[in-house]
C-alpha cells in the first residue's frame, strides 16, 4: 500500500476554507436574527446548527472543487 503525506499547506488551506464555510454561516444566521426580530442570544445558541451549516457549506464547495478538478483534467487532454 502507498503512503499518503498530507502537508501544513494543504492542512491549511483546507482550515482556511472551512473557516470561510463558517463566517458565510454564521453571518446567515446573523441576518435571520435581524431579519425575523429574534433575540440576539440566539448567536450563541444556535452554534450547533451554525456548526452543522458550515460542514454542509463545505461539502459543497468541495463537489465544486471535485468538478472542477476533473474538467480541467478532461479539458487538459
Amino acid at each position: 500500500m502507498k503512503d499518503t503525506i498530507i502537508t501544513a499547506q494543504c492542512k491549511r488551506r483546507e482550515l482556511l476554507i472551512f473557516l470561510g464555510c463558517f463566517v458565510v454561516a454564521n453571518i446567515t444566521n446573523w441576518v435571520a436574527i435581524i431579519r425575523f426580530s429574534a433575540p440576539w442570544y440566539e448567536v450563541f445558541t444556535q452554534v450547533g446548527y451554525v456548526l452543522i451549516t458550515s460542514v454542509v457549506i463545505y461539502a459543497l464547495v468541495a463537489l465544486v472543487r471535485v468538478a472542477w478538478m476533473v474538467l480541467k483534467h478532461l479539458f487538459s487532454k
